[in-house]
């Protein structure tokens, strides 16, 4: 789906606008960086309830809604999961927080040092893969299935978009906030 896109340097150049920007990062990630005044809600926490919630309860415009996350891609699902269900326009800041970094844009820092879903996602992919072929290899072939089935679930994230794991990950107590 296409979705209305705009670069953070874009969008920022106007201090002065009262923009309604939505970080669909987990809390973690949030809180070691983000956007000063961003309303946050986790990719598997949003639903358009809860983001009208959100939007009333900071007084912010919900004419347009900028999505945020680390590259895009989440942002991108979070629009994919919003269109059609809310009134406002949706917009995708693209790059996500990697480009607002790069772009020099000022942020807030806490200091905690937080690995980004997408990287937890690749470490546990790669961590069950090698213990399924080592287990397979020293002690039972039956354990040859686990590094298929991460193959398998890694094929069905990548031609879906869908990321079962991912969504698992997100709700693990080192992503909430601190």
């Amino acid at each position: 789906m296409n979705h209305k896109r705009i670069h953070p340097v874009d969008l920022l150049s106007d201090k002065s606008a009262d923009l309604c920007i939505l970080d669909v990062r987990t809390a973690a990630e949030v809180q070691a960086a983000g956007l000063p005044g961003c309303l946050h809600i986790p990719l598997h926490e949003l639903t358009p309830e809860r983001l009208q919630a959100e939007i009333e309860k900071s007084g912010k415009s919900d004419s347009c809604v900028y999505l945020l996350c680390q590259g895009g891609k989440r942002a991108e699902m979070a629009a994919d999961q919003l269109h059609g269900k809310v009134d406002m326009e949706l917009c995708i800041i693209e790059g996500g927080m990697n480009a607002v970094k790069q772009s020099n844009i000022e942020i807030a820092k806490s200091g905690r040092k937080v690995i980004s879903l997408e990287r937890q996602v690749r470490i546990v992919a790669g961590l069950l893969a090698l213990t399924g072929v080592v287990l397979g290899t020293w002690y039972a072939p039956g354990f040859y299935a686990l590094a298929g089935l991460v193959g398998a679930g890694l094929t069905f994230a990548g031609l879906t978009d869908i990321c079962p794991m991912g969504m698992l990950i997100a709700k693990a107590p080192w992503n909430k906030a601190a």
